[in-house]
């Protein structure tokens, strides 16, 4: 196009082109031919300088209203495209959308119930590393060499320059340690996560939760140990829960039983899931072998004392009717939005 074509056949062709443009795409490529960087109005006003100086304000001016005019065209084009646009239908009577609101983990949940019973009975809760020493979750713990619990098949050793360390398969030695640092009397829990060396099915984990038991103190006997259990499971499952006690062994407890709890769910009449017996295997017990005091510096003739324990996962499971542990831990948010 030479610098002396009419201005006017410009703004006829732009006419013309809007009459041909129906959608926001259309008007976004005519927007682009004539007004663009590199657009025909560009073009025209680089052209300014060819122009005879005495012509040049007249052919300014012009070039000038055909811009305004081409802009203003452009936006009403757009403005009506937009108001031919369908509205996006808000139907007010339908039910809102609920945003889900995180909550608790059900261990969590568990945790925190157990250690509100026994806060209110005077225990204090302590903790310690789950990467732990071999003495204190053995040796310390009147556990022979050639205890089972020692094999490569039951436990997770760690490869540290030592040989040393091993992931706890109990929360055992949190009791030895505060032993060490305090003296009787001694009322504590110690929950946290424990790691043993167990194929993953319905009712076993290579990683769970447990929480432990100890009192240290003079005079201390077995009938204090009773006596706190039944507390400790009827302020969780209610005031018609039973205990009994059955002789077991282990190393670091003397004597030591199993604690058995009436069926929740029975009545301790006999169902399915006490296998008809009435009675719930809950954990183990006992009273601190003198070894294990004489140990960490506690003299067992002045001295006695227990210890309990019991897997979180097993409450959980009872409370919430929960028939696989490995739900606990694989995340899946339609079961975990259950607890919230």
């Amino acid at each position: 196009m030479n610098i002396s074509e009419d201005l006017d056949k410009i703004r006829s062709a732009f006419e013309a082109a809007t009459e041909e443009s129906f959608s926001a795409d259309d008007i976004g490529k005519l927007r682009v031919a004539f007004l663009g960087r590199k657009g025909i109005i560009a073009d025209l006003f680089d052209r300014i300088k060819d122009v005879a100086p005495e012509d040049r304000k007249a052919y300014g001016r012009d070039l000038n209203e055909l811009k305004t005019f081409v802009t203003a065209r452009i936006e009403q084009h757009e403005t009506l495209i937009e108001a031919r646009r369908p509205k996006e239908h808000i139907d007010v009577t339908l039910p809102g959308i609920h945003n889900f609101q995180g909550s608790l983990h059900p261990l969590t949940i568990i945790l925190n119930e157990i250690i509100d019973v026994f806060r209110g009975m005077g225990f204090t809760v302590e903790t310690g590393p789950e990467a732990e020493l071999i003495s204190y979750n053995f040796d310390k713990l009147n556990t022979p060499f050639w205890h089972p619990a020692r094999d490569l098949t039951d436990t997770f050793y760690l490869d540290t320059p030592g040989r040393d360390k091993l992931l706890r398969t109990e929360t055992s030695p949190v009791q030895i340690r505060v032993m060490e640092r305090k003296k009787p009397p001694i009322r504590i829990i110690a929950p946290g996560r424990v790691y043993r060396s167990d194929k993953p099915d319905a009712t076993h984990s290579p990683i769970f939760m447990q929480v432990e038991g100890l009192y240290v103190d003079k005079g201390v006997s077995f009938a204090d140990l009773k006596g706190t259990v039944l507390a400790f499971y009827r302020g969780l499952f209610g005031p018609d829960v039973k205990t009994r006690f059955r002789p077991h062994f282990f190393p670091f407890t003397e004597p030591s039983a199993e604690v058995d709890m009436t069926c929740i769910f029975c009545k301790g009449n006999g169902c399915r899931l006490c296998k008809q017996s009435g009675w719930l295997e809950m954990g183990g017990s006992g009273m601190v072998d003198p070894n294990v005091l004489t140990g960490v510096g506690i003299d067992p003739e002045e001295y006695s004392g227990w210890a309990f324990g019991l897997g979180i996962e097993r409450i959980a499971i009872l409370k919430y009717g929960v028939d696989d542990i490995r739900l606990f831990y694989e995340n899946d948010i339609r079961f975990l939005r259950q607890f919230g």
